[in-house]
């Protein structure tokens, strides 16, 4: 036999008895009998990461936002907050922003005033309920449109994804 035979013939093996060692072990591990189109599956993934093959991971763009104060007002309006930080407001996407419209992400820290109370409708009397000032982290969705010096989130478009309270004092 010729040299390339001898090299493929010797490759051939070392892949079936890999193969064979590999679903052995497993069945051992899991004590299940293994899946071959996962496992194979899995092989090829390691070796496409390896040479660094397959999807790349996308990175998010920080965004400009040209109507803030639309946007803050919308926000307080559909999370019933007191207030927003302007300097904590941000978009980002992972789209590109050459398109007509992206989708972005919004992220905004915001407060609540501390509130009193002892009233109830036109009574004056009842307990009396002090509630301290609370920070929150608001988290929402929306479309925005390119625009020069950045994007123009239309406000009708924004959904509340989480409101999450940070700080209760």
């Amino acid at each position: 036999m010729s040299k390339a035979v001898k090299i493929i013939l010797f490759l051939i093996f070392f892949a079936v008895f890999f193969e064979a060692g590999l679903f052995a072990s497993y069945t051992i591990v899991t004590q299940q009998p293994p899946n071959p189109v996962d496992l194979i599956e899995m092989q090829i993934n390691g070796v496409a990461s390896l040479f660094n093959l397959g999807p790349k991971i996308a990175t998010q763009k920080n965004l400009n936002i040209v109507n803030e104060n639309e946007v803050v007002e919308a926000l307080k309006t559909k999370t019933g907050i007191d207030g927003i930080n302007l300097q904590s407001l941000s978009a980002q996407t992972y789209q590109d922003t050459d398109e007509d419209t992206i989708n972005v992400n919004i992220t905004a820290m915001g407060y609540k005033d501390s509130q009193t109370g002892g009233k109830t409708g036109n009574a004056s009397s009842g307990p009396i309920v002090i509630k301290s000032n609370e920070t929150y982290s608001i988290t929402a969705t929306a479309v925005a449109k390119p625009k020069t010096k950045g994007v123009q989130i239309d406000v009708g478009s924004i959904v509340i994804t989480s409101t999450r309270v940070l700080y209760n004092t």
